[in-house]
């Protein structure tokens, strides 16, 4: 299906993303920024993706909790996210953190976070609630996920992929019976149970829920009448669904969306600086594994008006070009050479500078003779002339943040201290 022949269960529904998470396992790169404004692909951000699968799926009711330094999220949303129109019942609300059913109280758990705008909810008054998180990378049709959640008739449906069990310690994790019933639910266990049959791989939640509005507003009131409860999906709200009601699990597999160019499902969790750059950098390979240039699901964004990106020079050691790299919008490349990188809006590189495996944020500028290999650049960093990274482990472990496997992550205060 393309995203103007959508079914009408969407139509029904509104899309709730969670996007007040700071994403701490980024360390200095969410400083500034929540995990969901965190800049990914050359153009968009994270949280794009799962606004833009509701929009292509047909949802035309959309809500966004912010909670964490949420300025730069919610100058982006109101950018580039302010096309919904009343008018043809469809709305938008950025819905910050704003004490409104305590003084003293701020979202307090993910469940908490929808509680404390049920009012708003309820003058929508959607027959089913998507509840969603704005920190993932994938193309997924919600539509398909409604779909079985009314033909099975359950009281939840999560959307659930299979994930390598060491790495599974981060997600809630469950196993289903021969219908997909989920029969238990264990939130983020130290020792993930397997699938049976195949021990190396558990059956993860995707942060994705469908509901009954009504059923949903009935369990939130409990929850928040509980005082021994956090007040999360994960680890209060589903396994109460499991244990008392219908909870079924939707597989990733069956909704998402492939373009001929994919080779396999794609959903990733960018959270840490390594997966950051892994995923960043795959897109400049010939077929990457997330095909952006698909025009039949498009990533929705705000597009900054930049000029085209221009190359200059062309002189023995001094020459603007690039191979196998992402170039956006507003960026001049002057005499210099660029190989596995992606160039964010407005990036300049100087005449005799190398990089290599390198992510560069918006309206970096790279001096002169800089060597960059394997690096995260922050927005708006300065690069110093000559500056060179990615060739001395113990040096730049000193100076920047070096992981285990050899990125570095650059941001200005870093380079404030040299």
């Amino acid at each position: 299906m393309t995203p103007s022949n959508r079914g009408t269960l969407a139509r029904t529904a509104m899309a709730y993303v969670l996007a007040g998470g700071r994403g701490s396992r980024l360390h200095e790169l969410t400083d500034p920024r929540a995990k969901p404004a965190v800049y990914f692909g050359g153009k968009t951000r994270i949280i794009d993706f799962a606004l833009s699968n509701a929009i292509n799926s047909g949802i035309r009711r959309i809500g966004v909790a912010t909670q964490y330094k949420a300025h730069s999220l919610i100058r982006h949303l109101q950018r580039g996210w302010n096309f919904m129109r009343p008018e043809r019942n469809e709305s938008f609300d950025i819905l910050p953190a704003s004490q409104r059913v305590s003084e003293t109280q701020w979202y307090d758990g993910t469940a908490d976070a929808v509680y404390q705008n049920l009012d708003i909810i309820a003058d929508y008054a959607p027959e089913y609630m998507v509840i969603l998180a704005g920190d993932h990378v994938y193309k997924m049709d919600y539509e398909l996920m409604l779909q079985q959640h009314v033909n099975q008739r359950a009281d939840v449906t999560v959307g659930v992929l299979e994930v390598p069990r060491k790495e599974a310690s981060g997600f809630g994790v469950m196993h289903v019976d021969g219908d997909d019933r989920i029969i238990t639910f264990l939130e983020k266990p130290e020792d993930p149970p397997g699938i049976p049959g195949r021990p190396d791989l558990a059956l993860a939640s995707m942060g994705i829920y469908v509901f009954k509005t009504t059923y949903l507003i009935e369990l939130l009131r409990a929850d928040a009448a509980d005082p021994h409860s956090s007040h999360d999906f994960g680890k209060d709200l589903i396994p109460g669904v499991v244990r008392n009601g219908k909870a079924i699990a939707h597989r990733f597999s069956t909704s998402c969306i492939r373009s001929p160019d994919e080779p396999r499902a794609y959903w990733r969790d960018v959270g840490t600086i390594d997966a950051y750059w892994e995923a960043n950098v795959d897109l400049t390979t010939v077929t990457p594994e997330l095909d952006l240039f698909d025009k039949d699901w498009p990533i929705w964004t705000y597009s900054e008006l930049t000029p085209p990106a221009k190359f200059v020079h062309n002189e023995e050691g001094r020459r603007g070009h690039a191979l196998n790299s992402l170039v956006s919008g507003g960026c001049i490349i002057s005499g210099s050479y660029l190989h596995k990188s992606l160039l964010f809006t407005g990036v300049r590189v100087h005449s005799y500078s190398h990089l290599e495996g390198a992510v560069v944020q918006p309206y970096v500028d790279v001096g002169r003779g800089a060597r960059l290999r394997n690096v995260v650049v922050d927005r708006g960093v300065r690069i110093p002339a000559g500056l060179v990274v990615g060739e001395n482990a113990e040096l730049d472990a000193r100076r920047f943040r070096r992981t285990s496997r050899g990125t570095v992550l650059i941001t200005q205060p870093m380079i404030d201290r040299l």
